[in-house]
């Protein structure tokens, strides 16, 4: 498993002073990276990064303003990890974002951006170890895993994007491993592991209480390990995408009993999802027609063809190299869909740079897809600098995906 820096990318509606529009107004498009800053690949002063996204037939990414979080980024983990989230409080809408080198998550209200506040966990949470610190919201509660003591922490989410410490759960794989990813939908929140076992928690009363069902992936056996996670909006299918060394490997679990079972190997060793390289990165379409795959080594983005009602997945597109691959940046990472609708129209991609020097960017791909054939094409727009991290590692979008 590689362990590289990391930052991210979030799509918010707002930035720079404009208000999150009312459902009587045109809604824009926002993008905001948590630059998860390092100097040297020690903890530097945190930052996000705001951007406006034009309109979807020509896609284009224009950089606004970036604000210090007041916490420190570390710039280290693994390609998957998402170090932010955006959850409304009931009357803002907020950016939470990891200071992973200063072990808080700091609240950001975006229709001022302004910095709420830095909230910390208990004592002992603490990610030192440089892997750092996973983000995600579910309904009124924020949920973050940290490497180094392995535990998740509950948040509470309060008025002005404030957040309040609830408890932490003991959280470590079947061989000792760290938890670096998690998602959450509806009453089960689901956990990877770095040595590649998985586990679910019900999360009905807030906190996480085990579901019981730790277990290694079956693609440890093809040596591949989940990483990245996205769950169906109906509860039933956890997909994973797999860090693994060689072609596009993802794996589904049903879910719809409360408890993960076995998963299902799809690419890998048998091949057939095409050449990209790695997949530890997955984005199900807002329709979950097709699930999005960002394949890290080689710096292309896979989009293969979804079964909401069986979970099947089948083979259909790879884009070629991103722009400035290999030269201005390194890896492909993170994903969002632009829309909320179909098939997302346009994908945001980010583009991890060497880990020392800013600036990472973000790769625009343009998303066609009918009678079971798709493609994936750049836009003339692409990439957008950012000028502020130096390895932007996971994406998400505003307006927000439904699920």
């Amino acid at each position: 498993m590689k362990r590289l820096p990391i930052a991210l990318i979030i799509t918010a509606a707002f930035a720079a002073g404009i208000a999150v529009p009312s459902a009587k107004t045109a809604q824009k498009h926002f993008v905001v990276t948590n630059d998860d800053v390092s100097v040297n690949l020690s903890p530097g002063p945190n930052s996000v990064t705001f951007y406006t996204a034009s309109d979807p037939s020509s896609p284009k990414l224009t950089l606004l303003k970036s604000l210090l979080t007041g916490g420190d980024g570390v710039g280290n983990g693994t390609y998957a990890q998402v170090k932010q989230s955006l959850a409304p409080d009931g009357k803002d809408e907020c950016i939470y974002a990891a200071d992973a080198g200063s072990n808080d998550v700091a609240g950001i209200i975006g229709n001022t951006q302004t910095v709420a506040g830095n909230f910390k966990g208990s004592a002992t949470d603490n990610s030192a170890d440089g892997m750092g610190v996973t983000l995600n919201p579910n309904g009124k509660y924020l949920y973050a895993s940290f490497t180094s003591s392995n535990t998740i922490a509950t948040f509470s989410v309060g008025s002005g994007c404030t957040l309040t410490f609830v408890a932490d759960t003991s959280a470590m794989g079947l061989s000792g491993g760290v938890p670096y990813t998690l998602a959450a939908r509806g009453t089960i929140l689901v956990v990877a592991y770095v040595d590649g076992s998985i586990e679910s928690f019900n999360t009905s009363s807030g906190t996480l209480v085990s579901n019981g069902d730790e277990q290694f992936t079956s693609g440890v056996t093809q040596e591949a390990y989940a990483d990245g996670i996205d769950i169906t909006s109906d509860g039933h299918y956890a997909i994973f995408g797999d860090a693994v060394n060689g072609t596009t490997t993802v794996e589904v679990s049903n879910i719809s009993t409360g408890k993960l079972t076995a998963t299902i190997v799809y690419g890998g060793r048998s091949g057939g999802f095409g050449a990209g390289l790695n997949s530890n990165n997955v984005w199900l379409s807002p329709d979950e027609s097709m699930l999005y795959v960002s394949n890290n080594n080689s710096g292309q983005v896979t989009g293969l063809f979804f079964n909401k009602t069986s979970g099947v997945i089948t083979y259909g597109c790879t884009s070629s190299a991103l722009k400035g691959f290999n030269s201005s940046w390194f890896d492909t990472t993170g994903l969002a869909t632009a829309l909320t609708s179909g098939t997302g129209k346009v994908l945001w991609v980010g583009e991890e740079g060497n880990g020392f020097t800013p600036p990472s960017s973000i790769g625009i791909l343009s998303v066609a897809s009918s009678s079971g054939s798709c493609t994936l094409t750049e836009s003339a727009n692409s990439p957008a600098s950012d000028p502020n991290s130096p390895s932007l590692r996971s994406l998400s979008a505003f307006p927000s995906r439904p699920f």
